[in-house]
């Protein structure tokens, strides 16, 4: 009997090896862990949990940090999407019989729903990653159910396993699943995904944060980009992709990181470890109300109301701040000296790929500021390259010289990924930097520019075009592309 069989009940397939097969100790367990676990405080809704797929030994904790926020939500239906460790196909297999089972119980399909997502591109109903050819050992859906049936109780599920996780089949899924629950605002949707796998816990911790960054910022062409890179690593990169691109169809452009390690944190060994990550995407509270075109999905959704709220995180704490403060006065001074800089040993913070400027001040006036949007080369690297550029290349003053290396002041803003905007009044002076592109003509302000010149929006974007050597109304016309970008500023100043 097969899973098209609208009356088959999928068995547990890891019960007492990833979790326990008891009633009886699983519950222990999985209480042992939301007891543990902090409740997240979000000033909105959810709309998607991030969870890893492990042993719960090794990655329970960090799952419960996530699931923990649903305490006390009443969703109907829950979506889980998860890749497939057992065996290739294309597309996304959709399960289509009655059932998910665990020790907990059964938590049945959600017909309606299911047929409507698989729609055959590239969503259908299939045997693939859930029972045929394997598929009956795939845990990275099943492991999940537990949780959900601890903190939701009574759900009705839409089993998802991605057999292709490009960006074209994540695209498609999120559209679909967004498409399928516009009208629903009692659908939570699971993203199942580990991290990097098998490296030392200081490699992975840089690859893992690279990953945590992307999804800070709602950067989910970045991460794919990564992904595909080899930049960072996750067995399921794709739901979580295909999950972030549905939740900002629904409006839930915010994400929280809520645990974040690795399997080295409970076996103590850090030589070949794991990676993991939990999190939740949710809907603002006082944010964005979206139009949802049924005739034409595709398009992007239309703003209609406040303006998205300040970038509130802090990635980087004071001490780190302040060595690549002197990562740059260092650089600086090393330049001058005609003496090679060697970049000291850093914590995996200042080692994950980022953009940044540096701007240099003296007496209270800009002496120099050059940066870069790269992200294939360490932060505290681009640091230290960009520290000389704008001492000693920026066209619009003279290099700098070793009587004044005591007078300037350093300034450094980490920059978060371009994203592409269609709407000029989504900016937000005082949060968001600009971007404009026009031809072969281009221009850059970072955040902190409109708030020192108490310039409002529009002479924001006057400006940012001025800067490309366009004209100051270039910002309307159809043909300008426009970017914004967030920065974690600091200096010495």
């Amino acid at each position: 009997m097969g899973i098209t069989d609208s009356t088959y009940i999928r068995p547990p397939a890891v019960a007492g090896s990833f979790y326990p097969g008891s009633p009886t100790e699983l519950v222990k367990m999985i209480a042992e862990f939301f007891h543990a676990a902090p409740k997240p405080r979000i000033d909105g809704s959810p709309v998607a949990i991030i969870a890893p797929h492990a042993g719960y030994v090794y990655s329970g904790a960090i799952a419960a940090r996530g699931y923990k926020i649903l305490e006390g939500e009443d969703f109907k239906t829950v979506i889980v999407i998860s890749p497939s460790h057992s065996m290739y196909f294309k597309g996304v297999a959709a399960f289509g019989g009655a059932a998910y089972s665990t020790p907990l119980g059964n938590s049945p399909i959600d017909r309606e729903l299911t047929l409507s997502i698989a729609d055959g591109n590239p969503v259908s109903i299939s045997d693939n990653g859930h029972d045929s050819g394997g598929g009956r050992s795939e845990h990275a859906l099943e492991v999940q159910l537990p949780f959900l049936q601890t903190v939701l109780g009574k759900f009705q599920l839409v089993a998802l396993v991605m057999g292709d996780q490009d960006y074209s089949t994540c695209e498609a899924l999120g559209k679909s699943i967004a498409k399928a629950v516009a009208k629903r605002n009692d659908v939570l949707i699971v993203a199942s995904s580990d991290l990097s796998h098998f490296h030392h816990a200081d490699s992975a911790q840089v690859l893992d944060l690279l990953i945590k960054h992307r999804i800070e910022g709602f950067d989910y062409e970045g991460l794919s980009d990564d992904l595909a890179r080899g930049n960072s690593e996750a067995c399921g990169g794709g739901p979580i992709i295909a999950a972030m691109i549905a939740c900002e169809k629904l409006g839930a452009t915010k994400a929280m990181i809520t645990g974040f390690g690795n399997s080295g944190d409970v076996t103590g060994d850090s030589s070949n470890v794991v990676g993991y990550l939990s999190g939740v995407l949710y809907r603002p509270s006082e944010s964005r109300i979206y139009e949802i075109s049924e005739d034409s999905f595709d398009v992007d959704l239309t703003e209609k109301g406040a303006e998205n709220d300040p970038q509130s995180s802090q990635r980087f704490s004071l001490d780190e701040r302040k060595e690549l403060l002197s990562i740059a006065r260092e650089s600086i001074r090393a330049y001058l000296d005609g003496k090679p800089y060697r970049l000291p040993q850093l914590p995996a913070n200042l080692r994950v790929p980022s953009g940044a400027f540096v701007t240099l001040h003296q007496h209270g006036e800009l002496r120099g500021c050059i940066g870069t949007f790269r992200e294939t080369v360490p932060l505290c690297q681009i640091i230290s390259e960009m520290a000389c550029q704008a001492a000693f290349n920026d066209y619009r003053f003279n290099p700098l010289t070793v009587d004044e290396i005591d007078s300037i002041d350093i300034e450094i803003s980490v920059l978060t990924p371009m994203k592409r905007i269609y709407n000029p009044e989504s900016v937000v002076v005082g949060r968001d930097g600009l971007y404009i592109v026009k031809g072969n003509r281009s221009g850059v302000l970072l955040p902190q520019v409109p708030v020192e010149e108490k310039w409002d929006r529009e002479v924001f974007l006057k400006h940012t075009c001025l800067k490309a050597g366009l004209p100051s109304d270039s910002w309307r016309d159809p043909e300008t592309e426009l970017y914004v970008f967030q920065a974690e500023i600091f200096g010495e100043r």
